[in-house]
């Protein structure tokens, strides 16, 4: 084997492991978020009605988030994963910042992490034309 391949692979070995970190945090903390949004986790509820959409909204809400979590983690379809999440954190950050207030840094950073899949997967979604 030269040391052209091995340099050459190398690279692509970490970006890969990198990526799957990134993408077992994100299952890992949507995971959490979700569950404790179905289980109904009392700051959780007052949130959402302050939301005043209903708590309909929280249980929607908390079930697209481990939907997202779960497809995330399947290879073939992980960009749809990370773009249902991508969805999901926009409508968080414009929650926090017109309508509950707190600070939207973490569905900030959970957004670009969501991104950064998506935009690695983006061959996943992309489709050619015939």
């Amino acid at each position: 084997m030269s040391s052209s391949s091995v340099t050459s692979s190398a690279p692509r070995r970490w970006t890969s492991i990198s990526l799957w970190a990134v993408r077992a945090l994100l299952a890992l903390a949507f995971a959490a978020a979700g569950t404790a949004k179905l289980y109904g986790v009392p700051m959780l509820v007052e949130e959402f009605g302050h939301i005043g959409l209903g708590q309909w909204f929280r249980y929607l809400t908390g079930t697209l988030e481990i939907l997202g979590a779960v497809v995330i983690l399947v290879p073939s379809r992980a960009a749809f994963g990370a773009l249902l999440l991508v969805c999901i954190m926009i409508g968080a950050i414009f929650t926090h910042l017109f309508v509950i207030g707190g600070s939207p840094v973490p569905a900030l950073v959970l957004l670009i992490l969501s991104a950064i899949v998506v935009y690695a997967k983006r061959g996943q979604i992309v489709t050619r034309r015939v």
